[in-house]
């Protein structure tokens, strides 16, 4: 799998209880999207980029992290051929994302996500 990108998938209780922290004191200014349930912000002077979670909109289980790649069909079919479980299936989600969530090995639950072009 070629990863585009990271990100931390913070749980919170309330994303609108928790965005101040976020925004006013890391200075992470830019709401990138919030959909009650998830929301992501970044720095724009530098990119550090967070996301904070209630609970999981459609899956069983909350990841820890959401990876990025360019190829989620690709990445999903790898898992599968390794064995790895896979904890939410491959799905297109409403808000426009291609993913599926795989637990590793130490048992992290990972949210591999695509976006559309």
């Amino acid at each position: 799998m070629h990863v585009t990108r990271i990100i931390a998938d913070l749980p919170v209780a309330d994303v609108d209880a928790a965005k101040s922290f976020y925004t006013d004191y890391l200075g992470l200014a830019t709401q990138e999207f919030h959909l009650g349930w998830v929301a992501r912000y970044t720095s724009p002077d530098t990119g550090a980029v967070v996301q904070l979670v209630t609970r999981d909109a459609t899956a069983p289980e909350d990841p820890v992290v959401s990876v990025l790649t360019e190829d989620v069909d690709g990445a999903y079919a790898e898992a599968q051929e390794r064995g790895y479980e896979i904890v939410h299936p491959l799905t297109q989600e409403a808000w426009g994302v291609r993913r599926f969530f795989v637990r590793a090995p130490d048992g992290t639950v990972m949210n591999v996500v695509g976006h559309r072009d």
